[in-house]
């Protein structure tokens, strides 16, 4: 059952966890606390220097036909073995992405009151946030974060932009409009890699008319992290994301088989995840993968994830070229609109929204 709209406001009074890290020294609330097997577990975490998801430097894309073939080849087989790969020399400056993370770092360190002027609500989760879905009385994420949307146009909306530190709004739209060209360039390399023509992945997403929007995510320190999670299991509801991730503390862990995989970020590189809607798409050749984000005791971790998805109102299918007598289509048609309601409406749920579009055998 689709629910036609959003709720106007939380269930609950929202409490920002910048403020309860402040205050805790000792212990978290019990609304923090996740159930036994949702709890980072370090019997099931294998860390970066035994395994690390793909690190690919782009130049090579730019180079001679061998090298072309063999960036194609190392994406190709990390879509296919992990579902994310880090990329450098990708062509955004360095500069742009520091500045960009300390200008969101100094806005989550302004004062509550201000920060309280964005506040957001269910209904469009714009704005400065604490919880994702609407569950009254429901265990929560030890996060705060600031979303808000870059494309289309119409939904761009600069008064929900914050307006200090002064910088924000500029630094955001050239680092939006640096992140948009970087992800048309991979959706021609990952239609490629699927057999399809270049501009398959754009086409089907809606052409230029797509959709664009930021997350920025606040961890502040946390006293029992091994209780808790800043970010609980879940895949990206979207086309594809690009994390810039806090490379001084690492957080990010990916799933593989029975395992989680805590990510060693590579300074001023990407971490690239595959979406929803391109494993419905691809026809689950290339999937979303889980992933979670673990809590510090003693560092605060600011990263920004970039969501570069489809037209909302298109219905998203696999490409026919993808269908095949032994592999028919195994996703029934829906709008991203459609599709993303289930997030908003649940919070992270692994990827049991993804699994349920399944067409019945």
């Amino acid at each position: 059952m689709i629910i036609n709209n959003s709720p106007l406001d939380w269930p609950e009074p929202v409490i920002r966890v910048q403020s309860l890290s402040e205050s805790c020294k000792d212990s978290i609330p019990e609304r923090y606390i996740k159930p036994l097997n949702h709890r980072p577990s370090p019997s099931s975490v294998v860390v970066a220097d035994a395994a690390n998801i793909p690190i690919i430097d782009l130049s090579g894309l730019y180079g001679t036909p061998e090298t072309r073939v063999s960036v194609l080849s190392q994406i190709s087989q990390a879509c296919n073995d992990w579902g994310f790969f880090q990329i450098i020399n990708h062509g955004v400056s360095p500069d742009l992405m520091d500045l960009a993370k300390e200008t969101w770092r100094q806005f989550f360190h302004l004062p509550l009151e201000i920060k309280q002027q964005y506040a957001n609500s269910p209904k469009t989760y714009e704005g400065y946030g604490s919880r994702l879905g609407i569950e009254k009385g429901a265990i929560l994420d030890w996060s705060d974060y600031y979303y808000l949307h870059y494309l289309p146009l119409s939904l761009k909306d600069y008064n929900k932009w914050p307006s200090l530190p002064p910088s924000c709004r500029e630094v955001f739209d050239e680092y939006g409009s640096e992140l948009v060209k970087l992800c048309g360039r991979l959706m021609k390399v990952l239609s490629i890699n699927l057999g399809l023509e270049e501009d398959f992945l754009q086409n089907a997403f809606g052409g230029e008319d797509i959709g664009a929007c930021l997350r920025v995510n606040f961890y502040p320190k946390c006293p029992q992290p091994e209780l808790t999670l800043g970010l609980s299991s879940h895949s990206d509801p979207g086309g594809m994301t690009l994390l810039l991730p806090d490379d001084q503390v690492p957080g990010l862990q990916v799933r593989k088989g029975d395992n989680w995989i805590t990510v060693k970020p590579v300074r001023h590189a990407f971490i690239v995840n595959i979406g929803d809607q391109i494993q419905v798409l691809s026809n689950a050749i290339y999937k979303s993968v889980e992933h979670r984000v673990v809590v510090n005791s003693n560092k605060e971790r600011v990263s920004l994830a970039f969501f570069y998805n489809p037209k909302s109102d298109i219905p998203i299918e696999p490409a026919k070229e993808l269908i095949k007598p032994d592999r028919p289509a195994l996703y029934t048609p829906m709008t991203f609109d459609e599709y993303r309601l289930f997030i908003r409406m649940r919070g992270p749920c692994g990827k049991s929204h993804v699994e349920s579009l399944k067409s019945p055998r």
